[in-house]
């Protein structure tokens, strides 16, 4: 058994973690940073027509109706959306349709998370299960999102569940589900499969079920492969939703307004390039979400799975 110190040490932050953490938000930024200095010095270097050799275009056209300044694009988050006294900036119907994204890719999330989450628990319970179905869940992920997510629109509006008739919100929940299910259930069954075997020997010579194995050793043990797997779960909820809106022509998300402002998009991109920018911080709020699980469930963090199974 451990002993109360051991287990202080291991909870406890340590200035090298520390320094991790500060790290990581550093990175991400120089990477902006890095992505932003290349962008301007593409649209410096490339001719506006691009580069064509032998009638094959080989570097893409930087005019601004293809890749506008960055200072552009971010200028258009301070324009009216439409000529008319009084209207919205482009910067708040960009917030406003990513709240209504940002609802459909966490309900998404949720839901894909939870059938991932059982999902994994019983392939790792029943072998026959997982040599069954873990090929289909593998195969599932190479159908085109933009193709079945008009099919899904068109069942659904077939369906009513308790009187209640389908709407167009649920599809795209559905489709931000069937992203988000993958990477947790893989990662979750690789992380309920990662106790050694001295571990299972030991809660077996506890006389401990299956069930409390799972709660006792399995689950813990799979956090550290959980966490990750949310992470690319939540990013994957927020693709599958917007690209729902596109496909599915639904009003009031951030798809629809990637639609809107690139068909205004004749001379300069900026507004659809705003719009996009506004999808990708949509990602990072949802994925860092995540983040908050991943500060609660830090206390298994770099704790081994023999550890775990001392307490």
């Amino acid at each position: 058994m451990t002993s109360v110190l051991d287990q202080a040490a291991v909870i406890a932050p340590t200035p090298a973690r520390s320094a991790q953490g500060l790290r990581r938000p550093v990175m991400a930024m120089a990477a902006i940073v890095v992505l932003l200095v290349l962008w301007e010095l593409v649209k410096v270097l490339v001719p506006e027509n691009g580069v064509s050799i032998a009638g094959v275009r080989v570097l893409p056209r930087t005019d601004d109706g293809a890749l506008p300044h960055v200072w552009s694009v971010l200028a258009a988050l301070t324009e009216p959306e439409v000529n008319v006294a009084g209207a919205r900036s482009v910067g708040a119907a960009i917030v406003s349709s990513g709240l209504f994204t940002f609802g459909l890719a966490v309900l998404g999330f949720a839901l894909g998370a939870v059938v991932g989450l059982v999902l994994a628990v019983v392939m790792q319970r029943f072998a026959w299960v997982e040599r069954s179905v873990l090929p289909y869940v593998i195969v599932s992920q190479t159908v085109p999102l933009i193709a079945l997510a008009p099919l899904v629109a068109g069942w659904g509006g077939k369906i009513a569940i308790g009187g209640y008739a389908w709407q167009p919100w649920m599809s795209i929940t559905v489709i931000a589900s069937y992203l988000a299910f993958f990477p947790v259930a893989v990662g979750m069954l690789r992380g309920l499969r990662a106790p050694d075997r001295a571990s299972l020997d030991l809660m077996h010579s506890y006389a401990a079920g299956w069930w409390t194995t799972l709660l006792r050793l399995r689950l813990p043990a799979s956090v550290p492969h959980l966490i990750p797997s949310l992470r690319l779960a939540a990013a994957a909820a927020v693709i599958g939703a917007v690209v729902a809106e596109i496909s599915t022509g639904t009003t009031g998300g951030i798809g629809r307004q990637i639609i809107v402002f690139s068909q205004q998009a004749t001379g300069d991109a900026s507004r659809l390039y705003a719009a996009v920018l506004g999808a990708a911080v949509l990602g990072l709020v949802v994925t860092g979400l995540v983040a908050l699980l991943d500060i609660a469930l830090g206390r298994y963090a770099g704790r081994t799975p023999a550890r775990r199974a001392d307490r």
